[in-house]
């Protein structure tokens, strides 16, 4: 039996999670910082680190105590070290390091998201490799072939807003607020998607993915056209003027833009690569008409597809220990001089 705990901080999101084999979760906390950026639409990277400061070693040892364990039987820790919010990432790094010191245990590091590919396995998933994988969330919408759990080739990602991003953008836009996923789930589930909406998609034969363009677009159809007035660029609508049938009708013409953008680059992939199965990942995974549409392209592929439960959508350090159980299983270790980067495999 090997006891790895796993700690994420890679952006607003304070986690500690034990899991033992890579696979049973024993505990799983995670600290939101919702409520300290939701008054800025979005997450504020140096209120983010010194939350991450206030935070970790309580949630830290929450889950050592949800675990029903002693700190002294953990077999090794797990730290998410790339990519991310620099000082939010030094953070759980620093903790990290020092636990691995004291207590003359592996430290191993790992890529945030490939742990997000990791997700489906603590729900007792069996992935098939070489697989596709695909990672959408807040900062990353990336597209990777994966020969295994650890070693990727990324085939496509965003040029610009992440798809997480641009959900929290539209949900600005049609006054919704913040975080915007969820909200857009919600408000899209109550309307149609009755108006057309750009499908960006980049130049070349990469499946990237572009949704600053749709942003834009959605903008423009709310509050339409800008014009100039008195020296300045103003719109001449303003979302008061819409009922709120017609928030939830743009809700959905979004959502669905975006989705199908997604959609598009997966089957552009799996057209060019020989994958066993789709494995998934990330906080967007939560919304219910991707699930849906991912899983209508797997069986119209006849290959399997693999989701996570909701609860490992979001960050979480259970995604962390258990990729971590991976690479303590082939021998991977890190010396105590290791560090955090911005970058990892899909930046």
């Amino acid at each position: 039996m090997t006891l790895v705990l796993g700690i994420e901080s890679s952006c607003d999101e304070t986690a500690a999670s034990v899991v033992r084999n890579g696979r049973v979760v024993l505990s799983n906390v995670v600290a939101s910082q919702d409520a300290l950026h939701v008054k800025y639409g979005g997450v504020v990277p140096e209120i983010a680190s010194r939350a991450h400061i206030q935070r970790i070693l309580p949630v830290i040892s929450q889950a050592i105590e949800q675990a029903n364990i002693r700190l002294e039987e953990i077999d090794a820790i797990a730290v998410a070290n790339r990519p991310g919010l620099i000082g939010s990432l030094l953070v759980g790094v620093s903790a990290a390091k020092a636990l691995a010191w004291s207590l003359e245990i592996p430290l191993i590091t790992l890529d945030h998201v490939m742990a997000h590919l990791w997700a489906p396995v603590l729900d007792g998933e069996d992935v098939q490799y070489p697989a596709l994988g695909l990672v959408v969330s807040g900062g990353h919408t990336s597209i990777l072939y994966l020969r295994n759990p650890v070693e990727a080739v990324c085939l496509g990602k965003t040029i610009d807003d992440a798809a997480g991003e641009a959900f929290d953008k539209a949900a600005s836009i049609l006054g919704l607020g913040w975080p915007g996923g969820a909200r857009i789930d919600v408000a899209a589930a109550k309307g149609s998607p009755v108006h057309t909406l750009p499908r960006p998609k980049t130049k070349g034969s990469r499946p990237d993915f572009s949704f600053s363009g749709l942003k834009t677009a959605l903008l423009y159809g709310v509050r339409g056209n800008p014009i100039r007035k008195e020296g300045k660029n103003v719109f001449p609508n303003s979302i008061e003027d819409l009922n709120e049938q017609d928030i939830f009708d743009w809700a959905a013409s979004f959502q669905h833009a975006a989705v199908d953008s997604i959609i598009h680059g997966i089957q552009h992939a799996i057209e060019h690569n020989e994958v066993r199965c789709i494995v998934a990942g990330g906080g967007v995974l939560a919304n219910t008409l991707l699930r849906k549409q991912l899983e209508e392209t797997a069986t119209s592929c006849n290959i399997p597809i693999h989701l996570p439960d909701f609860e490992y959508c979001v960050d979480n350090a259970a995604m962390i220990a258990g990729l971590g159980y991976h690479l303590f299983e082939i021998g991977h270790r890190d010396q105590l001089n290791v560090t955090a980067s911005p970058k990892g495999i899909a930046s």
